[in-house]
């Protein structure tokens, strides 16, 4: 199987959200950024189990979080700040302060219309 048969097409492809959930780490971890992009909207049906199946590639993610953190759509990060990155052990967490920090002291125009003040202080709370 390559590895794009594991990318699911639609917000509804649950055939293969159930491939990645029996396919092997080694298979999965070239795909982790195509993955992450289902979390831009928690609302798709498959986004929670993506968000499930990604929690478990925490050592791998923190390069892709921070992608996605430098891009400037704000729901995406209100998605990951509130679902995945909340997930994150603690230790994952801690590699990602200075982009927290960044976020809370000096916010984006699409940060601040998501109110992520909140979230990124309860986060931060977390790992002080």
């Amino acid at each position: 199987m390559e590895y794009s048969e594991l990318i699911p097409r639609t917000k509804m492809d649950y055939e293969r959200v159930a491939l990645l959930k029996r396919a092997s780490k080694a298979k999965i971890i070239p795909i982790l950024p195509e993955l992450l992009m289902w979390l831009q909207d928690m609302n798709w049906p498959i986004a929670q189990d993506i968000e499930d199946i990604l929690v478990d590639f925490e050592e791998y993610l923190i390069p892709h979080i921070r992608a996605v953190i430098k891009t400037n759509d704000g729901g995406w990060k209100f998605f990951l700040l509130h679902g995945l990155i909340n997930r994150l052990s603690n230790e994952k967490l801690l590699e990602l302060k200075p982009e927290l920090i960044r976020m809370r002291f000096s916010p984006t125009k699409d940060e601040i219309e998501e109110e992520l003040t909140e979230k990124i202080d309860e986060l931060l709370a977390r790992i002080d």
